[in-house]
């Protein structure tokens, strides 16, 4: 008799590199034929799915105690889902005076125009509100909007801590 052994995995749900890198080709598609460094694109991926938080409409995933922990994480995330979005032209890469800048791929149009389902077609939407919201801002006042953010979300999380018994 053969056993076939159960692989155990945690599901990473909506953080692996395909999600993200939908997430950046929906962004890059509504923004074309603008491009954008990877750091923009890391805060771009976090705001996509938290459009509440900074005045938009509701956001596509809830929302957590964490924000700024969540941030910082996906810089790694967000250069794999290019890379894997790249491999398929739907993203492309270009070389310019500030270092790497992407924007959308020749395929992504097609694609992006594919994706029909509620979550796809709310997540097309958010991305155009995003670009429309974010995507002119030179990168000094996107920092300073980011900051600004991001001061709010440590204030919520030593709330969060202090709740929790922690001291701040």
């Amino acid at each position: 008799m053969v056993h076939l052994m159960k692989q155990e995995r945690n599901p990473v749900t909506f953080n692996g590199p395909l999600e993200a890198g939908m997430r950046a080709v929906a962004t890059l598609g509504a923004a074309y034929p603008q491009t954008f460094d990877l750091q923009r694109l890391v805060a771009f991926d976090y705001l996509l799915v938290h459009t509440g938080d900074v005045g938009g409409p509701e956001s596509l995933h809830p929302p957590s105690p964490l924000h700024s922990a969540e941030l910082l994480v996906r810089r790694k995330l967000v250069e794999e889902a290019l890379l894997l979005m790249m491999t398929r032209d739907l993203v492309v890469r270009e070389i310019s005076d500030e270092g790497f800048k992407y924007s959308a791929g020749e395929n992504a149009a097609p694609f992006l125009a594919s994706l029909t389902t509620t979550y796809l077609v709310s997540l097309k939407e958010r991305a155009a509100w995003l670009v429309e919201s974010f995507g002119g801002y030179a990168d000094q006042q996107f920092r300073a909007v980011m900051r600004k953010f991001f001061d709010e979300w440590v204030e919520e999380f030593q709330s969060v801590e202090r709740s929790f018994g922690g001291g701040v």
